[in-house]
């Protein structure tokens, strides 16, 4: 196994554990705001900050993870009647469209909305929004990253298991 391999295993580790961290913290504070709104009528709002917050986190990890994994919904009604260096160049093209996309999208602009909102501050937290905006541009970097390592794998003729099912 050689290094690319370790930091993928590496990166689907640790966005797997954050993704089960997040929801079983959303199952929590979820169940703390069902309290306190039904049994003592009192809503917390604090509570509603953070699981909208948390799910958009929990949400963008788990994409990341998902384009790590290849298991993201696609429309491989070509590539998949394509076969050998063909299908090679078709997933390479689109795996290197995703990474200009997300570059554009959610890197660049994701570190310009952090910037742009870091003097906002939530309405009940507190914290910066741009805090809260980190996410974008973070998950932008990991589908990037997972981007690099699926053109290698794809050149190295390594191919996950969904593939191989499908042929």
């Amino acid at each position: 196994m050689n290094v690319l391999d370790h930091l993928r295993k590496a990166i689907d580790f640790v966005l797997s554990r954050a993704g089960a961290v997040i929801f079983a913290l959303m199952v929590c504070i979820g169940a703390y705001q069902i309290v306190t709104r039904y049994f003592f009528g009192k809503p917390s709002t604090v509570s509603e900050e953070l699981l909208t917050y948390s799910f958009t986190w929990m949400a963008l990890l788990a994409s990341a993870y998902v384009f790590g994994k290849r298991d993201h919904m696609r429309m491989g009604f070509i590539a998949d009647n394509v076969t050998g260096a063909l299908r090679k160049l078709l997933e390479t093209a689109i795996e290197l469209l995703i990474m200009v996309m997300v570059a554009g999208i959610m890197i660049y602009g994701g570190a310009s909305l952090m910037q742009l909102t870091m003097t906002q501050k939530t309405a009940s937290l507190g914290i910066p929004m741009g805090v809260i905006y980190t996410i974008v541009p973070v998950s932008g970097a990991l589908v990037f990253v997972y981007g690099i390592l699926n053109i290698i794998d794809l050149w190295r003729r390594k191919e996950h298991k969904q593939r191989q099912v499908k042929e």
